[in-house]
């Protein structure tokens, strides 16, 4: 088991590590153990944070494409060296299971990796003529850097948040400041350790630890930010928007969802439960992508809840250092309660509970809750039509096309949906009609950071990965001359 110090400077500003005044207590959330103390900021860091990127910005801006890209396969490289270290970070940390950590890992690599690819084409792309219907005049477009950026990651996914904002970022020729969440500071600690190691120009990258009252909101309201990037609740997704409108800065938003996998009358019936334990079990439950309402054809239904309430039951849950472990716990007290109060209230409003809804008789310390399903789920209650962020399954069934997409899209979210059919050409057809970012097809949520993530209705503000990644973090100039 991994140790630290006592207090970890939680500030790396202009090339420098620093103390802050908040002091923030890190959990193990599978022992409820005091890990680590992190020494956070106030907005006073903000302000030298914000002041160092400004600095680097005028040089940083200004490098060639292949430079910076340079500088992100440093990066990758540094965190392929350390990746033991990082799973067992992200497993101590997050209370995620090793193999759910490496995965993480590599997904942070994949990343800094392929935009370091998109920044080796940058200049060739830099400038592209504008065709106009005169000969009187000549144009050209021109993408840039925005300015100095916020990104402020959430605590679900450690690193891999922060790699799909800061690759881009970086390979787009923008300063940042980066806000980890204060539950799970120290996979992204290391991460700017290996940063730093990598020669990166100071003020480039600048870290402050903190609660989003302290950092989070002064970072938003800042003048000299030109855009945040957030990944987070849509409670705390409106204010930073409010706080941003006061500047009127660039924002995006990766914020919930309330995601519908659809398994249809021809569907393979064993792959179907395999991908619903997935969509809905992987992290534990804490996923904005999670399907956590399971649409079934009727004529599959009883067998279907059957198969998968036996494959809950099934799930080993504990310590996430144990290799045989599939599921690990809730990242803290407080999403424990949260999670255990929208079971009890779904109880309440009338549905029925399959299996799961409590703590695992085995493991009476740490924040678990076994996987759980429910039947016969009121539309209007709130484990069908609000973000539970925890192990909890809910299954309809349905007697037609038409009624499976109506259920799906009848959400304030879109982010992403699965359908599972063995007739190729109709489950394609069904994806074009749900209202989703991402739609799989018989296949488990992988994530490339080829394609776009982010989704509809009140999942999203723009797009992240993919080319359209790096977009978020430039900005566009026509230069228009007489001939």
């Amino acid at each position: 088991m991994l140790t630290f110090p006592q207090n970890l400077a939680g500030l790396y500003i202009d090339g420098q590590w620093s103390h802050g005044p908040q002091a923030l207590s890190v959990i193990n959330p599978a022992t409820e153990a005091v890990l680590a103390q992190v020494d956070g900021a106030d907005e006073g860091a903000v302000d030298l944070a914000v002041a160092a990127a400004h600095r680097a910005f005028r040089q940083w801006s200004t490098t060639s494409g292949s430079e910076r890209a340079g500088y992100l396969r440093a990066i990758a490289a540094g965190v392929t060296a350390q990746r033991e270290r990082l799973v067992q970070l992200q497993a101590c940390n997050n209370g995620k299971p090793l193999f759910e950590a490496g995965i993480d890992v590599d997904d942070v690599i994949a990343t800094f990796t392929y935009y370091a690819e998109l920044a080796d084409g940058l200049d060739a792309r830099l400038d592209s003529p504008v065709p106009l219907p005169t000969d009187e005049f000549s144009a050209r477009v021109r993408r840039e850097p925005c300015g100095v950026v916020g990104l402020i990651v959430p605590w679900n996914f450690p690193m891999v948040t922060t790699a799909w904002k800061l690759a881009p970022a970086l390979a787009a020729g923008c300063c940042v400041v980066l806000k980890p969440s204060e539950v799970t500071p120290l996979a992204e600690l290391e991460l700017a350790r290996i940063i730093a190691a990598c020669g990166l120009p100071q003020g480039v990258f600048n870290l402050v630890c903190g609660t989003g009252l302290a950092v989070g909101a002064p970072m938003a309201a800042h003048r000299r930010i030109a855009k945040i990037s957030f990944t987070g609740s849509n409670a705390v997704g409106v204010q930073v928007m409010q706080r941003a409108a006061e500047t009127v800065k660039g924002v995006s938003l990766e914020l919930g969802g309330k995601s519908a996998l659809l398994v249809l009358e021809d569907a393979d019936l064993q792959l179907a439960v395999e991908l619903a334990s997935g969509g809905g079990y992987f992290n534990a439950g804490q996923m904005c992508s999670a399907t956590s309402r399971v649409l079934v054809a009727r004529p599959l239904y009883a067998e279907f809840v059957q198969r998968l309430q036996a494959r809950a039951e099934a799930i080993v849950q504990g310590d996430p250092f144990e290799p045989g472990t599939e599921m690990g716990a809730l990242v803290n007290r407080v999403q424990y309660q949260r999670v255990l109060g929208h079971i009890e209230a779904g109880i309440e409003a009338g549905a029925t509970l399959v299996t799961g809804g409590s703590r695992p008789g085995n493991l009476p310390t740490g924040f678990f809750v076994a996987p759980t399903v429910f039947t016969d789920v009121p539309l209007d209650s709130a484990l069908w039509t609000e973000e539970i962020f925890g192990p909890v399954l809910c299954v309809r069934a349905f007697d037609s096309e038409a009624e499976a997409i109506a259920l799906a899209n009848d959400s304030d979210f879109g982010l992403v949906a699965s359908v599972v059919s063995a007739d190729a050409a109709r489950a394609e057809q069904v994806a074009n009609a749900l209202q989703a970012g991402l739609v799989w097809i018989n296949a488990p949520q992988v994530i490339f950071p080829q394609t776009a993530w982010g989704g509809y209705k009140q999942s999203s503000l723009g797009r992240e990965l993919g080319p359209w990644g790096l977009q978020a973090f430039q900005e566009i100039k026509h230069v228009v001359r007489a001939m």
